[in-house]
């Protein structure tokens, strides 16, 4: 029996540690302060440090003020991959939503994303400049 549950454990243990695993850069994005009707648009960057396929099943944002874009197709082992989200920026209020992340990562099979910052009508938008000619 002991030599049984033994073999259980040490299978259990292979097979987490030969699995697709996510890995964020970063969790949370702060966008600041941002005018009214700025760019919402905003990338997180995730990699599979596991050594078998990394499938997103679902990136649920956690109210209609924000989208999301994810590959569909696996991502390989070492690999790197985007998710890209949209926060609609048309009213002025602080925000800090969610956006929750599914995969076949058996450890992290759910992870929490967050963006967060300040709609105001009065911020500023940055002006490019265009250098002169000579």
């Amino acid at each position: 029996m002991k030599k049984f549950i033994g073999g259980l454990l040490l299978i259990g243990g292979f097979v987490f540690s030969s699995a697709q695993t996510i890995s964020f850069e970063k969790t949370t994005i702060d966008y600041g302060t941002v005018p009214v009707n700025a760019d919402g648009n905003r990338v997180f960057t995730f990699k599979n440090t596991g050594n078998k396929p990394l499938i997103l099943s679902n990136v649920q944002p956690g109210c209609g003020c924000t989208a999301s874009e994810w590959p569909k197709e696996p991502v390989m082992p070492g690999k790197s991959a985007q998710i890209k989200v949209h926060y609609s920026t048309a009213n002025a209020a602080p925000f800090k939503k969610s956006i929750d992340v599914f995969s076949n990562d058996p450890v992290n099979g759910r992870v929490v994303l967050y963006i967060q910052g300040t709609v105001d009508a009065n911020a500023k938008t940055e002006e490019k400049t265009l250098a002169p000619k000579k």
